[in-house]
């Protein structure tokens, strides 16, 4: 067998500072039928590493279609038992886990009914995602493997190759020690954060064509970049690529409109134009020129789902960005610019929350939700401010330069 050296390098990057797989630990990989190339260098890695066991997990996104397009209403969220299993193992055994993303084919969900397509999502196993991620109950990441039907959507022909380049440069693969350039990138990110809660803002203020968004924070919330720590101290890095340093809102303290500016590839279908408009915290109205159906369809899922739970920041100086792509992919595109997410809250922000119950946290300002949607909202168009508790003002971005010293 020919393996690719270029495929074996970024495997081991995703095990070793991604995932940071451990002597005699459990690996999870998760990824769709089109990932096997980059699944098996994955386990080639792993196994180098030392790793004790290495499963895969393969989906299949047509066959998502056929459900989505001939299922019953209540298979849509409905979530197989042992995949819950599957979940709880790895949480007993304190393994590791690797998501790859990569969508080969966008929109291919497109034509299906909207609404069904923005319900179709396993939502107790999204919950028990979430409780393994606020628990830190594994070392986990996400990385990405080039495609034909990826490469299509971004560039309208199936240039693999100029792809694969975009990614290099995007995760440090075009460095000479990849390893040491993120360590170097990360101590810039946690340097980024530090500086943010310095100065203890009371709210974010976006600012731009179309935007004009206020996004309170909650006092207990502090600034962090993605680079995380189980509960018995594996430190790992969950998105790669990251720029960002992000910070959990109230979700009652929302305020204004918003437009979207980036494309957001949602499950199979793309939404375009995406505006919002937020009162006292909630989204109150949806427009999109499409996938706004599919974004509505998420915000019914539960109570809580119309509320933010992350706001984060990320400047001109972007790998992701810089390559004036869109990816058409969160991982990506929300590392291009800056973003917010509605639906649930990453706990590890909030000082005490990791120990509080859901209605402790709900009752404090964090939100609770089966569902965590990124979608883009920065760019040099947009002014970015922090604000003080008596209003004052404090840039933080302008043309995408980053301001605060």
């Amino acid at each position: 067998m020919i393996q690719d050296e270029r495929l074996d390098r970024y495997a081991e990057l995703a095990v070793r500072v991604g995932s940071n797989v451990a002597p005699g630990q459990m690996l999870n990989v998760q990824c769709s039928v089109e990932h096997a190339p980059l699944a098996r260098a994955i386990s080639r890695a792993a196994y180098a590493a030392g790793a004790g066991y290495v499963d895969v997990l393969y989906a299949d996104q047509h066959v998502r279609r056929e459900m989505i397009a001939h299922g019953d209403d209540e298979i849509l969220t409905w979530t197989p038992p042992w995949l819950l299993e599957r979940t709880q193992t790895l949480a007993d055994e304190h393994g590791a886990l690797i998501l790859i993303t990569g969508d080969p084919d966008p929109e291919l969900l497109s034509d299906l009914d909207g609404s069904r397509v923005g319900r179709a999502r396993m939502t107790a196993l999204a919950e028990e995602n979430l409780r393994l991620i606020n628990q830190r109950l594994v070392n986990w990441s996400i990385v990405a493997y080039p495609n034909e039907g990826w490469a299509r959507t971004v560039f309208g022909e199936p240039d693999v190759e100029r792809l694969w380049d975009a990614l290099g440069t995007a995760v440090r693969l075009d460095e000479a020690d990849p390893v040491a350039a993120w360590r170097e990138h990360m101590d810039r990110l946690v340097a980024r954060a530090a500086a943010l809660n310095e100065r203890h803002f009371d709210a974010v203020h976006f600012k731009g064509p179309g935007t004009d968004l206020t996004v309170g924070l909650l006092p207990a919330s502090s600034w962090r970049a993605a680079a995380f720590e189980t509960s018995w101290g594996r430190r790992h890095i969950p998105n790669m690529p990251t720029e960002e340093v992000y910070a959990c809102p109230d979700y009652r303290r929302t305020q204004g409109v918003v437009r979207s500016t980036k494309p957001l590839g949602l499950f199979g279908t793309i939404v375009r134009d995406l505006e919002m408009r937020f009162e006292a915290g909630r989204i109150v109205e949806v427009n999109a020129s499409s996938g706004a159906e599919a974004v509505r369809a998420q915000l019914e899922l539960d109570g809580q789902a119309p509320f933010l739970g992350e706001v984060a920041l990320v400047d001109g100086t972007s790998r992701v960005g810089r390559t004036g792509l869109v990816f058409f992919d969160t991982l990506f595109d929300e590392n291009a610019t800056c973003h917010i997410a509605y639906g649930a809250a990453v706990v590890g922000n909030v000082e005490g929350a990791e120990g509080w119950s859901a209605e402790e946290r709900l009752a404090r300002g964090v939100n609770q939700s089966p569902i965590h949607t990124d979608f883009m909202i920065g760019g040099p168009e947009v002014d970015v401010d922090g604000l003080d508790a008596d209003g004052g003002a404090t840039p933080l971005l302008r043309g995408d330069s980053w301001q605060l010293a």
